[in-house]
């Protein structure tokens, strides 16, 4: 499959090449970063009244913005899916400077891989 030439398409083509079907269902963990410990707690409300799975954490990982909140979506990666849902977290996120930070998923292998 094509995907565009963006972090995305790139994380997809390397699914792909380790025999991720990617027509298949999966949760998908997107991390948004923030300063501090209230912001991620308000955005982690917010996710949760939508419906979503959410987790605060400090890890760290990223200094200016050490408190990570891992959304849990549902879905079929695609890249127009994940691009369209990681714009809506930051469209959230912007109200309480955070700051999408990837995404991650278990593979899911091909038929012939299992």
């Amino acid at each position: 499959m094509l995907h565009p030439n963006d972090d995305n398409g790139d994380a997809l083509r390397r699914l792909e090449a380790d025999g991720d079907d990617l027509s298949r269902p999966r949760d998908i963990d997107f991390t948004v970063v923030f300063p501090d410990e209230m912001s991620a707690e308000e955005f982690a409300r917010q996710i949760r009244g939508d419906g979503y799975k959410a987790t605060v954490e400090l890890k760290k990982v990223v200094k200016t913005h050490p408190w990570d909140v891992v959304v849990v979506k549902n879905m079929i990666p695609t890249h127009s899916d994940i691009t369209s849902f990681e714009q809506e977290l930051q469209g959230i996120a912007d109200r309480l400077d955070g700051r999408n930070d990837g995404w991650g998923c278990v593979s899911q292998p091909g038929k012939y891989l299992q």
